[in-house]
């Protein structure tokens, strides 16, 4: 089943919490990349949500859990649920009417959705696994048109490293930037590790070598679901 990417209807959608918000991304996320297995079980969904793979925070939801997010989601316009050959009910998302947003702009938000607050660099590899994201160059009007909206929200100031979040969030929630590693003290002249840095490719080289990275973390975290998704069945 192909996904509706009609933007005809005035968006309508408001806060969600968080089961909300992983229900609603893991249906996003396996229509675009298990089209085959979509409209989702109750079932897929549920372990959909508990996967380890690109989720932040892990959880461990139940049947129960996931019927009673379903039926909030449908009570707001954003789930539907499909019924077809006696079996179990199934469910799909209405996003791209209740959010309002194109193709690309949903894959934005469903990893926002799916990991809360990350680096511009990291959402685009993230997102890039459900619709063609070339660079930065490609993303950033992307996500000015989800700013202006309110659809994402700016965690630090525009520049580089710059991190953003859905803009999803109750009122009672205050996503605060998340904390970096701490920069250890510079290492010895002719250390291992200045050795190391001194050797390291120029600026423009490791950029394209964290683009093929990002890609290939991609490509099997795709394969990861796909099978998943066989177990399911």
């Amino acid at each position: 089943m192909t996904e509706s990417t009609g933007t005809e209807n005035q968006p309508g959608w408001q806060a969600l919490d968080p089961l909300q918000r992983r229900v609603l991304g893991v249906l996003v996320e396996k229509a675009k990349t298990t089209p085959d297995a979509y409209p989702l079980t109750v079932n897929a969904i549920k372990t959909a949500c508990n996967q380890k793979s690109n989720r932040h925070p892990q959880m461990d939801l139940d049947a129960d859990d996931v019927q009673a997010t379903l039926d909030e989601l449908r009570e707001i316009g954003v789930v539907a649920e499909i019924h077809g050959d006696g079996r179990s009910a199934k469910y799909r998302h209405k996003a791209y009417e209740w959010l309002g947003v194109d193709k690309v702009e949903l894959a934005v938000m469903a990893e926002l959705l799916l990991r809360g607050q990350q680096t511009v660099g990291e959402l685009r590899g993230r997102a890039a696994r459900m619709e063609p994201i070339d660079g930065l160059s490609e993303l950033k009007p992307v996500l000015a048109g989800l700013l202006d909206r309110n659809l994402v929200v700016a965690i630090t100031p525009a520049g580089r490293g710059q991190i953003v979040s859905h803009g999803l969030y109750l009122t009672s929630e205050h996503p605060e930037p998340r904390q970096e590693e701490p920069e250890t003290a510079p290492a010895p002249l002719n250390s291992p590790a200045t050795s190391a840095r001194s050797a390291a490719p120029a600026d423009g080289d490791w950029r394209q070598e964290l683009e093929a990275l990002h890609e290939s973390v991609a490509q099997l975290t795709r394969r990861v679901e796909q099978l998943e998704q066989l177990e399911q069945r």
